[in-house]
């Protein structure tokens, strides 16, 4: 199963695409949609939109899965993050392809066995578990491949995998 796992963000989203097979993952590619600062939010959203729509065409996941958000910033900063991550869906959506939603709590207990576990720890998990020479950076394409990694493993423990 190929699963593309995106952290919603509106100056960076990050992505991370994995092939999980009999609950071994192997990384297929990570990085970040990045958006520049004092632009139009509607251009920013479309960039954002675009980049989505060409990694869908570019990896042909089977599935997306996506971080649930979770905020303790400012309210300005959630309505952008919740219109980026509209656009994230639309582009799933228009794609025909299933997304499932984790919150960090179930991506950390997935990833790391613990739900409270620290960036570090996970970031080292995604390292490990993905057999890379070096922690993904940015930290947003880490946490992507973290939401991705969750995903297949729940799928695999509901297919008898693991």
């Amino acid at each position: 199963m190929r699963i593309l796992g995106i952290d919603p963000g509106f100056a960076i989203v990050g992505y991370g695409a994995v092939e999980c097979v009999e609950g071994r993952f192997s990384p297929i590619s990570y990085g970040a949609i990045t958006t520049p600062a004092h632009t139009l939010i509607e251009n920013r959203l479309k960039e954002i939109y675009d980049c989505m729509t060409e990694l869908i065409k570019t990896h042909r996941p089977d599935c997306i899965a996506i971080e649930e958000l979770f905020f303790n910033t400012n309210r300005r900063t959630a309505v952008d993050v919740c219109q980026a991550r509209g656009v994230i869906l639309l582009s799933a959506v228009n794609a025909g392809i299933n997304v499932y939603e984790y919150t960090p709590l179930q991506i950390k207990q997935a990833v790391v066995g613990y739900g409270r576990a620290e960036k570090q720890q996970v970031q080292y998990m995604v390292k490990l578990l993905l057999g890379l020479d070096k922690t993904p950076r940015p930290d947003d394409a880490a946490d992507a491949l973290a939401a991705a990694i969750c995903h297949g493993s729940c799928a695999s423990h509901k297919n008898g995998g693991i």
